[in-house]
C-alpha cells in the first residue's frame, strides 16, 4: 500500500490520535490535503504563533483560537463536525496536567465527536496513558524518482532567478547525487540540492565530495562519528597488492548498489599488523579505492558511566552511518575498544557492546563497508576473529625491499626532495626492518639536520639517520616476532 492509503486507513477507522516524528511539516500538511479527495473531513492546523486555521484542499482561513493550546483543545472538543486536526510542536505544552487531561477527553470522544488529533514535530514523548492511545506513523523517505524531481525543481528555481541561465548537468554525476541523497527527508535533501545548485550552477562530479560533507554534518547527530576529510588512493600506498586486488575487485558492485545473482554485498575487513605500517593509510585508500566517503568512530567516545547510555551510543553512531550509506566505517585500534568485552569488572557493558556490535555485523543490509585496524590481536574477543565477521582478514606486515624503496620515494616527493642522484636501492636496503612510519620519520629528522646546516639533504645523511634508529623490530623484536608467526597460518598477506 501507498503512504497516502495507509494513512487514509488509520482515517477511515477512527484512529484518535496519531503521532508523526518528522522535521518536514510542509509534507505532512501536504499528504493530508490529497487524503480529504478519499476521506471527507474538516482539517485545521494549529501552531502556537498562528493559532487554529482551517487549512483543507481550496481554503486556508483565517484563525479560530487563539494560539492558547487550552483554548484551542477546547475549542476541538465542541466542534460539530469531525475533524482532523495536526498539531505541530506541541510538545512543550503536553507536561501540563491540563493540557494531558483535554487531550485525553477528546481521544476517548468523551463528549465530543469522533475528531483525529495529530501530533507533529522532530520528536514526540507522550505520557504512557496516552502513549497507549496512539498510532505513531512514520513518513516514507522518498525514492530516488521524487529525489529527482527535486532536484530538477530546484535546478529551475536557479534559472529563474539567474535570468534564464541554465545549470550546467553532468547526467552520470546526477545520478550518483540523487543516489546518495536516499536515506535522507525531503526537505533536508532539497537543502543539500540547492546549496550544490546555486552554489556555481552545475551539476557534477565536483559535487561529490560537498554532498559527503553535507550529508555527514546533517546526519551525524550523535557526534561519535568523525568525517575523513582526506581520504587516500591506493596510489599513494607502497604494497599491499592483495589488499588493493581484493577492494578492486569489489568496487563496482559496492559502488553501484545493484548485486549479480550470488553475490553478497562486500561488508568489511580487519587489518591486522606491525604498528607503523600502514595499515591506517590502508583504510583511507579502501575508500578512496570504493569513492565513497569515509568517517571514523572512536570507541572510546561511546563509553558512559550511565546505564544503557554507552550502549544508545553505539547504536547512534551506527544507525548515523547507516545513513550516510555508501560509505567506508573506520574503526581504528579496535583492540581497545573491545578489549575487555571478556571482564564482568565494567558491569557487563562491554559484553553488551560487544554483543550488538556483532549483530549489526551479521545482519545489516546498508552499503556501510567497515575497516578495522588491530595492532594486538590477542586482545581482540574470539568471537570478533571467527569466519564470517569480516569478509577477510589481512595481515600488514613490514615492508620488503620494493615496498621500501616506493616508501621512500613517495616521501621525497611528498616533501619536494630532489631525490634524482639518489639510490633507492640502497636506502631500501639500509632501512631492512624499518616500518614506512620509521622511514619517515628518518626522512624528516635528515631534512631538520640538512635545514640547520644550510645544506641540501643527501642520500648519505638520509642512512646516517636510518643508522641512528632502532626501529620497533628491534626494540620489540619477540613481540613483532610472535605476531608475525601468529599471522603466517591466520591470516591472508596484504601483500
Amino acid at each position: 500500500m501507498s503512504e497516502l492509503q495507509d494513512l487514509s486507513s488509520l482515517i477511515r477507522s477512527n484512529t484518535p490520535l496519531i503521532v508523526i516524528e518528522t522535521p518536514d511539516e510542509a509534507r505532512v500538511v501536504d499528504l493530508f490535503r490529497h487524503l480529504l479527495a478519499n476521506v471527507f473531513r474538516a482539517l485545521y492546523r494549529w501552531s502556537i504563533t498562528e493559532g487554529m486555521r482551517r487549512v483543507d484542499m481550496d481554503r486556508e482561513d483565517e484563525a479560530e483560537t487563539a494560539p492558547d493550546i487550552s483554548t484551542t483543545l477546547h475549542a476541538i472538543k465542541a466542534h460539530d463536525q469531525r475533524g482532523i486536526y495536526l498539531l505541530l510542536d506541541v510538545m512543550p505544552y503536553l507536561g501540563y496536567a491540563s493540557t494531558q487531561r483535554m487531550l485525553r477527553e477528546i481521544v476517548d470522544r468523551r463528549g465530543c465527536l469522533e475528531h483525529t488529533i495529530v501530533l507533529v514535530g522532530n520528536k514526540i514523548e507522550l505520557a504512557p496513558e496516552l502513549e497507549t492511545l496512539a498510532v505513531r506513523f512514520s513518513l516514507r523517505l522518498p525514492d530516488e524518482h521524487a529525489l529527482l524531481k527535486m532536484v530538477n525543481d530546484e535546478a529551475a528555481l536557479y534559472m529563474r532567478e539567474n535570468g534564464g541561465k541554465r545549470v550546467v548537468v553532468d547526467k552520470d554525476a546526477l545520478a550518483v547525487i540523487v543516489r546518495n541523497l536516499r536515506g535522507l527527508a525531503m526537505t533536508e535533501a532539497r537543502r543539500i540540492a540547492r546549496h550544490l545548485v546555486f552554489r556555481d550552477g552545475a551539476i557534477g562530479a565536483h559535487d561529490l565530495p560537498e554532498l559527503a560533507k553535507l550529508k555527514f554534518e546533517l546526519l551525524n547527530r550523535s557526534g561519535h562519528l568523525h568525517f575523513e576529510y582526506d581520504t587516500a588512493q591506493f596510489a599513494d600506498v607502497a604494497g599491499l597488492s592483495r589488499l588493493k586486488q581484493w577492494i578492486g575487485l569489489r568496487r563496482e558492485v559496492f559502488s553501484s548498489g545493484e548485486l549479480p545473482v550470488g553475490l553478497d554485498a562486500p561488508k568489511g575487513v580487519l587489518l591486522l599488523g606491525v604498528q607503523g605500517c600502514g595499515k591506517s593509510l590502508a583504510a583511507k585508500a579502501v575508500a578512496g579505492g570504493f569513492g565513497v566517503p569515509l568517517v571514523r568512530l572512536d570507541f572510546g567516545t561511546l563509553y558512559n558511566k550511565f546505564h544503557g547510555e554507552t550502549e544508545k551510543n553505539l547504536r547512534d553512531a551506527l544507525s548515523s552511518a547507516e545513513q550516510l550509506e555508501p560509505c567506508v566505517l573506520w574503526i581504528d585500534e579496535l583492540e581497545k575498544g573491545l578489549a575487555s568485552a571478556g571482564s564482568s569488572e565494567d558491569g557487563g557493558v562491554s559484553r553488551r557492546v560487544l554483543g550488538y556490535f556483532l549483530t549489526w555485523m551479521a545482519e545489516r543490509k546498508s552499503r556501510v563497508f567497515l575497516v578495522a585496524t588491530a595492532n594486538a590481536v590477542q586482545e581482540l574477543p574470539p568471537e570478533l576473529l571467527r569466519k564470517g565477521r569480516f569478509d577477510e582478514i589481512f595481515f600488514v606486515d613490514l615492508p620488503n625491499h620494493g615496498a621500501r624503496s616506493e616508501i621512500f620515494r613517495l616521501h621525497l616527493e611528498k616533501r619536494r626532495v630532489d631525490w634524482g642522484s639518489f639510490s633507492l636501492t640502497h636506502l631500501a636496503e639500509a632501512s631492512a626492518g624499518f616500518s614506512g612510519a620509521e622511514i619517515e620519520q628518518a626522512i624528516v629528522s635528515a631534512l631538520y639536520t640538512a635545514h640547520a646546516e644550510k645544506i641540501a639533504v643527501t642520500e648519505a645523511k638520509l642512512i646516517e639517520e636510518i643508522r641512528n634508529t632502532r626501529p620497533l623490530s628491534v626494540l620489540m623484536a619477540e613481540q613483532v616476532e610472535g605476531l608475525r608467526e601468529w599471522a603466517k597460518t591466520r591470516t591472508v598477506p596484504a601483500d
